[in-house]
């Protein structure tokens, strides 16, 4: 039996696992002005899960379930060290591993392994592919759009691997190593764009999702793709004019061959409804009223109930992502329980800001420290505050909420940034300067128009 792999205890994992130390124990040691004994726990909370989400110290997902466990020891009616008045429940911090939010997620992997279990999503994409076989350029914009949509529904890394297996036979039909550049950029710059689209379609839209049912608000499947999908579809045209003019020219041949065979048999026939349907749902919420929560758990007990889906396919979902996703639920809940919320937002003065400015200055933030940090974390961390900062000066969260889940999936400059990209680099036909170019072309004038643009949209149509 072969021994579990660890991480290595390299120099950049010990001084992160020491800087982490030392920022959790730095507001217990002494007296925050301002901030009470809650505050000062959630604190200490709060400063380690940035330094070792900023360093991965340790996986991210040990981070997220770190902290869900500090803040049951520390702030619940299980404190080791008793408070006069517990911040929260540990009921309710245990609740946060099967947060609704996580259930709608749960539903979105199972059919997102089901469409690559019975080869949905390749023949899909081969479909979709074929007829533009006689023009690369055209074939891109295919491509782009079909990428875009499957990561709507599934996970930008499984849309990502399945686009590359699907892409070889293309790249290798395309005369010029500048077009299979070009073609490489297309995949991950795609499945990042299309995560905004829906509320399954990337971890910050859920932990966005999570922080705002935590104050109370929701916001619908339909109405987040209605406020999103306008955004998503203009950097998708503006992803493909810009890899089109870098590196495919016009009127570029390619030689593609692509070939589907849909599997036909009950098994995939019933994956086949149950996704339809689940996808049908969600869209008409507004009709049927059924919470887009409660339909994500449809799949699940239909496709198990079936043997469509097994337990193996179960023990094989993303369940560090889930969980990554609960850990900052719980972040949030500590940090608006705790009082440390009101502390943070109290050392600036945000009111100097008008709102536009405001938005864009967490859209810039998001943007800029999703590049070097994983966008999961950073929505774990910034989000709870800007909603925090809203409720402080009277903006709409949901809004919010919306723009800052959506900068940190648009920042996408390097390998590191995103799974997606991380896939692409490892095809060797991309450096880091053209993604980092790629990343920047599509990100920051979606940022631009994020901020200071969709708000007016957003109010005109009643979001």
């Amino acid at each position: 039996m072969a021994a579990p792999t660890t991480l290595p205890l390299s120099r950049s994992r010990v001084a992160g696992l020491l800087a982490a130390l030392l920022a959790f124990l730095a507001p217990l040691a002494l007296d925050v002005p301002g901030l009470d004994e809650p505050g000062e726990r959630m604190l200490a909370i709060f400063l380690m899960a940035i330094v070792l989400f900023v360093s991965e110290a340790i996986p991210l997902v040990a981070t997220a379930v770190l902290v869900i466990f500090l803040e049951v020891l520390m702030l619940t009616e299980q404190a080791l060290l008793p408070l006069a008045e517990p911040a929260a429940s540990s009921r309710e911090i245990w609740a946060t591993l099967a947060d609704p939010v996580i259930i709608l997620f749960l539903g979105g992997f199972l059919i997102a392994d089901g469409a690559a279990k019975y080869a949905l999503d390749r023949n899909l994409a081969a479909l979709i592919l074929t007829p533009f076989r006689s023009d690369a350029r055209r074939a891109m914009l295919a491509l782009i759009l079909m990428t875009a949509v499957l990561s709507m529904f599934m996970s930008n890394t499984a849309t990502t691997a399945t686009m590359f297996a699907v892409l070889l036979p293309v790249l290798a039909g395309l005369p010029s190593a500048a077009a299979r550049t070009g073609f490489a950029l297309a995949v991950p710059v795609a499945a990042n764009v299309g995560g905004i689209g829906t509320p399954v379609g990337s971890p910050p839209n859920a932990i966005a999702l999570g922080a705002l049912a935590a104050q109370g608000e929701t916001i619908s499947f339909i109405s987040w793709m209605v406020a999103t999908v306008p955004l998503m579809l203009l950097l998708l045209l503006l992803a493909w004019a810009y890899l089109g003019w870098r590196y495919v020219p016009a009127r570029t041949p390619l030689a593609l061959n692509l070939s589907t065979n849909f599997d036909r048999s009950p098994a995939a026939i019933v994956f086949y409804l149950t996704a339809g349907a689940t996808v049908l749902l969600w869209l008409t919420e507004a009709v049927h009223g059924i919470p887009s929560t409660t339909v994500g758990f449809l799949p699940v007990v239909v496709l198990l109930a079936t043997t469509v889906m097994t337990g193996d396919d179960v023990r094989a979902l993303q369940w560090p992502v889930l969980w990554l996703v609960a850990g900052g639920i719980a972040l949030g809940h500590g940090v608006a329980s705790s009082g440390l919320d009101d502390w943070l937002i109290g050392l600036v003065d945000w009111s100097m800001l008008p709102p536009a400015m405001l938005l864009l200055v967490l859209a810039g933030m998001a943007l800029l420290l999703s590049a070097v940090i994983s966008n999961s974390a950073m929505a774990n961390l910034l989000i709870p505050i800007a909603l925090a900062l809203a409720g402080t000066l009277g903006l709409d969260m949901v809004l919010v909420a919306l723009v800052v889940a959506v900068a940190c999936g648009l920042g996408m400059f390097l390998p590191v940034s995103t799974p997606p990209n991380a896939i692409a680099y490892a095809t060797g036909t991309v450096t880091t300067a053209q993604m980092a170019v790629a990343g920047a072309a599509v990100g920051v004038p979606g940022t631009l128009v994020l901020a200071l643009v969709l708000p007016h949209y957003w109010s005109w149509i009643g979001i």
